[in-house]
């Protein structure tokens, strides 16, 4: 069992971190592959976006992670990141149905999003079991103790590594102009997120709703439903469009 020392103020130290870094990575990546499809973007969802985006969001976070912890021994209002993903990309769509939009519009946010994860999850794990996020108990070998003598699943580290993964293919599909990663990366970015998210939660003590499954089992299932649909409307559309796969080219320039 590995000790792991905790402090409550880690978790923001941690935040502050992932937000930083997401911010400084979204402009790299703009400038590196995503400045064509950010600016096509932008020139189609308008100024309402961002307020539909936050619009969901923020009550997605809090509803989602209070309607977990007030269930718990010690009811107490929370936030959590799927439920905010959830929340945003159910704004979005809204927004997007109204304005007749289509197509992906969340690239620009795949690379910081992972990477925040990356990092934030870290600051879960050394926040202890004050944050709410700690694993169910095991004997693993690599099992961690957050202060209370108890060995517990690092559910934080499995998902900061699962998203590092994601990260990994993620860009070197942006380095090939992959077209699952240059059109549909948000889509791949939900199957993924929701997938291994919804395997974690099985490693998690918190309240059940329906079976061995939590709130945050449906939320999951929900995200990876929506990627593969997403994808695989987007897949249509280009081949009835008979758009032509990405090819090298100068960076910056659309191919």
């Amino acid at each position: 069992m590995i000790h792991v020392p905790t402090a409550v103020w880690a978790h923001t130290v941690f935040d502050l971190a992932a937000w930083g870094a997401g911010l400084a990575f979204s402009v790299l990546l703009y400038r590196w592959r995503l400045k064509g499809l950010t600016e096509q973007v932008a020139g189609k969802v308008g100024g309402g976006y961002f307020a539909a985006l936050a619009a969901g969001a923020i009550p997605g976070a809090w509803l989602a992670g209070s309607l977990n912890t007030l269930q718990g021994a010690h009811p107490a209002l929370s936030h959590s990141v799927v439920g905010a993903l959830v929340g945003a990309i159910v704004g979005v769509e809204i927004y997007k149905a109204a304005r007749r939009i289509t197509g992906s519009t969340g690239g620009v946010f795949v690379g910081p999003f992972a990477l925040g994860l990356v990092i934030g999850r870290w600051g879960c794990l050394f926040a202890g079991l004050p944050d709410g996020t700690y694993g169910a108990p095991t004997a693993l070998p690599w099992a961690v103790d957050l202060g209370d003598g108890i060995g517990r699943h690092p559910v934080q580290v499995y998902e900061s590594l699962a998203m590092a993964v994601f990260l990994a293919f993620y860009l070197e599909g942006l380095a090939r102009r992959r077209p699952w990663a240059m059109r549909r990366g948000f889509y791949a970015l939900c199957i993924w997120y929701g997938a291994t998210r919804f395997v974690w939660e099985f490693l998690k003590p918190y309240p059940t709703v329906v079976g061995p499954f939590n709130l945050f089992h449906g939320l999951s299932a929900g995200l990876v439903a929506y990627g593969w649909i997403y994808a695989v409307g987007s897949r249509r559309r280009d081949r009835a469009e008979g758009r032509a796969l990405p090819v090298p080219g100068p960076d910056h320039e659309p191919v």
